[in-house]
């Protein structure tokens, strides 16, 4: 378990809570040197928490993130937070996503009178009305104690004013709640010093509880848990609702189905400024979540790919003209379709006129693929430039798809799981390449074979890894070997950062 550390101006500001040993004085804290650093201290993983009340540039409470940073560990506030706060614009910037929220609680009525002061601790707040607020607040600029002022302009709320708040200056119904709200958020910190030891690094894993179709089972996540436990990493369950929680973490690893305009991309890229090890990484999101560019991507760089052409919402030449060349059936996609949703095949110019008709709603680009009727599709697992698992995901009973969304209810085909060294030489080689274009993280590339024909038709950032199937031969091996490559990279940041300092 990563060493903790809290600091605060004064140790006479902590007298309202629970004594920790976790707790130091910002000017012993600035003093710290390499030669009189506890082991803690000199723990390049340690998380600080800075609850100094002088935030300002160049102020203490500034200059304990500064240090912390440079001695390589994780602080919060970050010093990117604080310059953040105090540049009104670079704020906006950061809170202009909540317009919509702060619309939908006047419509509540939850906003009363022409301005309104609430106070974020670790994300919550005394206000149940303005809980989500508050976490809002907390996710997008993470500081442990922040005051906002939000004022209602011709009938449009919007915020005033956003600050850091002193330790010190909490009252005791607050207090009461920053001493929960910090327990809840670091629950490192009343651990006793043996379960710290326990484990070297800590991992989240990110899931949605009521996801229909979660991309792993609740047994896979067990299993992920009991792997990175046996060797050395402490693996937690987390929602979106811990997106400020993020920087307690060596690692985020995401477990629920990712999209680019989602809560995931935004926790992936907030993971990542945090310098956690993350995967699925926000670039691998970027560059997988969307067909148009993987179709462009995969052409460009002679990846073997299904024909097709993108439709523009925009073009005025007739539907016949730009398809000019190509035969029915034709397979239609959305960019950012998954699990089939989003996919339609098209069997006549009629049908295609009308399904691009609605579908261009939603998208300013289509994608027009040549239909390739298989058994089966390859499912190639890829981690860090290596084979993981092969599985042929066969199509759902009467339908040309793996999922077919018809009816009330989804369904799917059935699977099969194969050792690599049984599939066709063509088929890893062109997931390899694939993957090669995304970065070194986890993927499933979805290939289609069609006697000697290999194409590649998606690569997901964000595979199934579920247990029945995926492990089906490696069982809890599989499972190790995707910690296995956490731990590396962990331990490769700390060995960065040693050597930065």
């Amino acid at each position: 378990m990563c060493p903790l550390r809290i600091v605060v101006d004064r140790q006479e500001d902590w007298q309202p809570y629970y004594p920790s040993e976790d707790l130091i004085g910002a000017d012993d804290f600035l003093a710290l040197d390499r030669r009189h650093r506890s082991a803690a201290d000199q723990d390049r993983s340690t998380h600080v928490i800075n609850l100094c009340g002088e935030l300002d540039y160049l102020g203490t409470g500034y200059y304990v993130s500064l240090l912390a940073q440079a001695r390589g560990q994780r602080v919060l506030p970050s010093v990117e937070t604080l310059n953040e706060l105090s540049r009104k614009a670079l704020v906006d910037l950061q809170l202009d996503t909540l317009a919509p929220l702060l619309g939908e609680l006047a419509r509540q009525g939850r906003l009363a009178g022409d301005s309104v002061t609430l106070r974020v601790l670790f994300g919550e707040c005394l206000e149940p009305e303005l809980a989500r607020l508050a976490r809002k607040l907390f996710e997008r600029l993470p500081c442990p104690l922040l005051e906002a002022r939000l004022v209602r302009r011709h009938d449009l709320w919007r915020l005033a004013r956003l600050k850091p708040v002193a330790l010190r200056d909490l009252n005791v119904d607050e207090q009461d709640l920053f001493a929960s709200a910090l327990n809840r958020h670091s629950r490192k910190v009343w651990r006793t010093p043996k379960a710290r030891r326990r484990y070297r690094f800590d991992l989240a894993i990110l899931v949605d509880p009521k996801e229909a179709m979660p991309p792993s089972n609740t047994s896979a996540l067990k299993a992920f848990i009991r792997a990175g436990r046996k060797l050395g990493i402490d693996v937690s369950l987390i929602t979106r609702r811990d997106a400020g929680r993020l920087a307690e973490f060596d690692g985020l690893f995401i477990r629920e189905t990712t999209a680019l305009d989602h809560h995931t991309y935004r926790m992936a890229r907030l993971a990542e400024h945090e310098g956690l090890v993350v995967i699925d990484s926000p670039r691998d999101i970027l560059r997988c979540t969307n067909k148009v560019y993987l179709h462009a991507l995969l052409r460009a760089r002679g990846v073997p790919a299904p024909e097709g052409i993108l439709l523009k919402r925009r073009d005025r030449r007739p539907l016949a003209e730009r398809v000019a060349g190509m035969s029915f059936p034709m397979v239609l996609k959305i960019p950012d379709g998954s699990f089939s949703r989003g996919v339609v095949k098209v069997e006549s110019l009629e049908q295609l006129e009308r399904e691009s008709h609605r579908l261009f709603d939603d998208s300013a680009l289509l994608l027009l693929q040549e239909w390739l009727p298989t058994e089966f599709d390859w499912r190639i697992g890829v981690l860090d430039g290596q084979v993981l698992f092969a599985s042929r995901y066969y199509m759902a009973r009467g339908h040309w798809q793996i999922y077919d969304h018809s009816g009330a209810r989804v369904k799917s085909g059935g699977f099969t799981t194969h050792d690599p060294t049984e599939v066709p030489p063509a088929v890893i080689k062109a997931a390899l390449k694939a993957t090669r274009l995304i970065g070194n993280g986890l993927y499933g590339v979805d290939i289609k074979q069609a006697g000697e024909r290999v194409v590649v038709i998606e690569v997901n950032d964000n595979p199934n890894v579920d247990a029945g199937i995926e492990d089906a031969l490696l069982g809890r091996q599989l499972y190790e070997r995707i910690m296995s490559v956490f731990l590396a990279r962990m331990e490769a940041r700390v060995a960065a950062r040693s050597e930065s300092v």
